[in-house]
């Protein structure tokens, strides 16, 4: 029953989702937006890590933490649908798979406003790689009601993953290994985006330097 309760306000989010996937054309963009976090390897992970080191945290995170991430998440999405810009998008979604799996190694060493704020900072990044990459044809509102809903999914499966780890010992140490392993799934992340970046700083510095066709 205890459970039940702190799960409540998470399930709330939901049920708005839900009700726009009924709205209008079943495409639209809303099978797009869920699929989105869920099929993107580094946001199903940090989001999963979400829901896990809710758990592992107990008390009032098991709810506050995972529910600050979407909310986040969804102004981050707003603003990358209305083409606000952040600096080094994929960077960021990379350190924070490293933080929240550093932080499920840590095991109940973080602050609840801690955990908070660092899972609001990292929610805008993955948000805002949401908005950006929206479809020509999806409707903003099915969209992002679609990764909002899949953002909540992942995060119950990773309170559930959490909480059925925390039941004993062995668990725990599962737990906390899990955190290892995401951490340096973050790491390959993190060298793959400054590779990109990199190579993409390499042909703009290639384009400008190409000498013009001379027009006869």
């Amino acid at each position: 029953m205890e459970m039940s309760k702190k799960l409540f306000p998470i399930l709330c989010l939901l049920v708005p989702a839900t009700t726009f996937a009924h709205t209008g054309y079943g495409g639209a963009g809303f099978s797009s937006g869920l699929t989105h976090p869920v099929f993107g390897f580094d946001h199903f992970l940090a989001m999963l890590s979400v829901g896990m080191l809710s758990a592992q945290m107990g008390g009032r995170a098991i709810w506050t933490v995972p529910t600050t991430f979407v909310l986040f998440v969804l102004i981050g999405g707003i603003m990358g649908m209305k083409g606000f810009q952040i600096f080094s998008v994929e960077t960021g979604i990379a350190v924070s798979v490293i933080a929240l799996g550093l932080a499920l190694v840590a095991d109940k060493k973080i602050p609840v406003l801690a955990a908070m704020g660092g899972v609001a900072l990292f929610g805008i990044f993955h948000g805002h790689a949401h908005g950006t990459e929206m479809p020509g044809f999806a409707q903003p509102v099915l969209y992002a009601s679609g990764f909002v809903l899949g953002t909540a999914v992942i995060h119950l499966l990773g309170v559930g993953l959490g909480w059925l780890a925390t039941r004993n010992r062995i668990g725990s140490i599962s737990l906390r290994a899990g955190g290892a392993a995401i951490a340096l799934c973050g790491i390959f992340f993190l060298f793959s985006a400054t590779n990109t970046v990199k190579a993409e700083d390499s042909l703009s510095i290639s384009v400008q330097t190409c000498p013009s066709p001379s027009v006869r």
